[in-house]
Parts: structure tokens; sequence; C-alpha cells
């Protein structure tokens, strides 16, 4: 029986269902978002899908091993502790976790070679930190259903 995230959630019988779940996540929680800030978010999503088809689900492929091995640390530590549903246990956590997932972006944005990117990333970076964070419980959802399946 696999015992780590990496085993579970990157075997390549499981990976493609693994990818349109976050992939469906991705687009229920931009969909969820509402408010002024939300028409910056649903306007620069929609455009990014519009002008690459398939760009969302090749992204999350792209990033799936990264994100899996950031999250590992936690899915053993709830191993271990056994405390409550694991969607509860992320969301409790959500400070920690999501500047571990964000932690990729943040170094792909410290390689650019780009002052613009940097600049815009730095702007953006807090308000993604709350979104990452309102996304926990549907990450550790899709975890669960992989761990029972």
């Amino acid at each position: 029986m696999a015992e780590t995230l990496q085993e579970i959630l990157l075997d390549p019988s499981r990976r493609p269902q693994v990818v349109t779940d976050c992939q469906g996540l991705l687009d229920s929680e931009v969909e969820s978002k509402s408010g002024f800030s939300s028409i910056a978010v649903k306007g620069a999503y929609g455009m990014v899908k519009a002008v690459r088809p398939g760009i969302i689900h090749d992204t999350v492929d792209d990033l799936l091993d990264q994100l899996v091995a950031r999250l590992e640390p936690f899915y053993a530590d709830y191993r271990t502790s056994g405390d409550g549903p694991l969607p509860d246990y992320l969301a409790g956590r959500s400070d920690e976790v999501s500047d571990a997932l964000l932690g990729i972006t943040d170094a792909r944005a410290e390689r650019s070679s780009r002052a613009t990117i940097k600049k815009a990333y730095g702007k953006l970076r807090p308000q993604g930190k709350k979104h990452v964070q309102e996304a926990l419980p549907g990450v550790g959802k899709i975890i669960e259903k992989h761990v029972a399946g």
C-alpha cells in the first residue's frame, strides 16, 4: 500500500485524474471569487485560458511534482498526528502550507531576469497567499479522494 503522497498522487495510473481534479479546483476557486478584486483574477485567468487552451492543465501537470513534494511533510505530519480530516488540518496550518506551496512560484519569480515580472509578482504575492489559503480545504479533499481510491 502506498504511504507517501508522491507514491499516491504521482502514480502514472492516477496522475491524469489528479491533474484534472486540481484544474477543477482552480476553476472553482476562481469562479467563487467575488468583489472588486475578483474582476482582475477572473479576467486574467480567463485571458490566459483563451490565449492558449490547455495551459492550465499543462501548468498543473508541470508543477504537480513540486507541489506534492512541498505538501509531503505536512501530509506525513498529519498521518502521525491523526487529528481530524485532512482539509481541516491543512486549513489549520494555512500560513505554513501556503508559504510552502508559494515557494515554488517565489523561486520562479526570483530566477526571472525580467524586473517587471519580479515587480508584478511582488505586488500580487500577498493576495496570492490569501487565495492559496482559501483553496487548501479543496486540496485536502483531492488528497483524501486519491488516498482512499
